[in-house]
């Protein structure tokens, strides 16, 4: 049985590990999780680095682990087209969509709202449609300001674990595994963005956060889309509405 970690400091483990042992141990969180899962494991793939990263570890362990991706009309061409390469890969990543109506501008008004309709949403309508009851994500406890504090194992909704298996790498060893392993990933990176998101919330960025370039100029700046912090069961969340 999949077990969660004791509650440690993850930024000083990602400190003591070396590279092999962390890919090691990332894989083994995802085979415990497949073992025990089975199909009702999901990959979330937002094809940015990490995600690539964790799917090709995935891959790795069944290539029968399925996988969705949360897509918005506001995504970089360069985005979309990527999307379009991996899908065409692997027809076992599903694509998800809000087809809300929404205001050009809403990403600017109420960028929390505009979060929660065009990604938070499609989330739950993929664990929903798919069965999920573990879903894995690239989250890195050494990603920025607002991801120290997650564990590699966690149940923020009772009854839908989330896996973070690679939260202990650095920025550095993402892309060395990204160039020993040949991984395909966005073209942006080499434009110098560091973290993906929506064209219109997503600046190029240096410094130690490196998703500082998301929704700058807003109280969002350098935080989180929803995802990862709101409940994601349909039970367990009152949809807000759009005035």
């Amino acid at each position: 049985m999949i077990r969660k970690t004791a509650s440690q400091d993850m930024r000083s483990l990602a400190d003591k590990l070396n590279f092999v042992e962390k890919v090691d141990r990332s894989l083994g969180l995802i085979r415990e999780a497949y073992e025990q899962y089975g199909n009702r494991l999901a990959v979330a793939n937002s094809l940015g680095k990490d995600s690539v990263v964790v799917w090709h570890l995935a891959k790795r362990v069944s290539p029968d682990i399925r996988g969705f991706i949360v897509t918005t009309r506001f995504k970089p061409q360069e985005t979309v087209e990527f999307m379009k390469h991996e899908v065409g890969r692997y027809p076992e990543l599903r694509v998800f969509k809000s087809d809300d109506v929404i205001p050009d501008e809403l990403h600017k008004t109420d960028p929390d709202l505009c979060c929660e309709i065009l990604k938070v949403r499609p989330t739950r309508q993929a664990i929903e449609e798919m069965n999920v009851a573990c879903w894995v994500t690239g989250l890195r406890c050494t990603e920025g300001r607002t991801r120290t504090d997650y564990q590699e194992i966690e149940e923020r909704d009772k009854g839908l674990i989330k896996l973070n298996p690679i939260l202990l790498w650095h920025e550095v060893e993402v892309w060395q595994y990204i160039a020993l392993n040949h991984v395909p990933v966005n073209p942006l990176y080499a434009k110098g963005y560091r973290s993906l998101g929506c064209a219109p919330c997503t600046r190029i960025a240096a410094g130690p956060n490196e998703r500082a370039g998301r929704w700058v100029g807003t109280s969002k700046c350098g935080g989180e889309c929803g995802i990862h912090t709101r409940p994601l069961k349909k039970d367990k969340y009152a949809e807000p509405a759009l005035t």
